[in-house]
């Protein structure tokens, strides 16, 4: 049995509650088609083949590859693709397996060292969304980073990553997960989250200004907003903004809902001629 990596941050879940919890959240019927990014040792995977129409695998580490092919060469609704997740395009691997049709849904405990690459990929960024948007994508995150996808504003997790993922997805916790829940344990306390990508209700009528604006507003997460914002808007033009809006000039960033980024955004839009 191939022996966990640290090059590709692999720590086996052994918590069949943690385990049962994940399930619970995919929510899976037998015309869910799931994505699964990382099996490992096929532990998540087992618990997802027979509730699903198809579970298609990506898996970088050619001797697990391999412990899969085996462990699952008799399911016909299991496809297993080696490769980075990052590095494929998905769309095209799956030309030549007709049978499994590109994923509804994403199940799986992700390597954490990668956690915002994959998320840009599944959920795309403010100004260029997922043109194919998954109906729920289930992860096991690193607990720190699953605080600020759901986080509040006005906390402290709150940052701009949060305003980013919750203008394109609305996010949930579903359950904390100890360190002791995986073998070898990790360093670190896990969460699991669920993503359901859609629309945000009040749509950015220049998302790459919005993106813009994100970045830099949470730039110095300790300064004022307004200070962050000087080098891309007047001062004089932010200071009356912020007073039509009824924001306190005094603001820092995390104390702007998602909302309110999109309305400032959007008052910053030039006129149109």
């Amino acid at each position: 049995m191939p022996r966990p990596r640290k090059r590709f941050g692999q720590h086996w879940l052994r918590d069949a509650q943690i385990l049962n919890q994940i399930l619970a959240a995919a929510d899976l019927s037998d015309t869910d088609r799931v994505l699964e990014i990382g099996p490992g040792q096929g532990v998540l995977t087992k618990g997802l083949v027979p509730f699903a129409q198809s579970v298609i695998a990506v898996e970088v580490d050619r001797d697990l590859v391999r412990q899969l092919q085996q462990q699952f060469q008799a399911s016909e609704r299991f496809h297993l693709i080696e490769g980075d997740f990052l590095d494929i395009d998905l769309n095209a691997l799956l030309v030549d397996h007709p049978t499994f049709q590109f994923p509804n849904k994403v199940v799986a405990n992700i390597p954490y060292y990668i956690t915002g690459p994959i998320l840009e990929k599944l959920l795309g960024r403010i100004h260029q969304p997922n043109p194919h948007p998954y109906e729920a994508i289930v992860l096991m995150v690193q607990k720190e980073v699953a605080e600020r996808l759901y986080a509040d504003p006005g906390t402290k997790a709150f940052n701009g990553l949060s305003v980013r993922t919750q203008y394109l997805a609305e996010c949930e916790l579903i359950c904390p997960v100890p360190a002791k829940a995986f073998k070898p344990a990790p360093k670190v306390e896990s969460a699991v989250v669920r993503l359901r990508p859609r629309p945000f209700p009040k749509q950015a009528t220049d998302p790459k200004l919005l993106n813009t604006l994100v970045k830099q507003g949470f730039a110095q997460k300790r300064k004022m907003l307004r200070n962050n914002l000087k080098s891309l808007v007047e001062r004089e033009r932010l200071t009356e903004i912020f007073a039509a809006m009824a924001i306190d000039p005094q603001v820092r960033a995390e104390q702007l809902d998602v909302e309110k980024w999109v309305e400032l955004s959007n008052q910053l839009q030039p006129p149109q001629v």
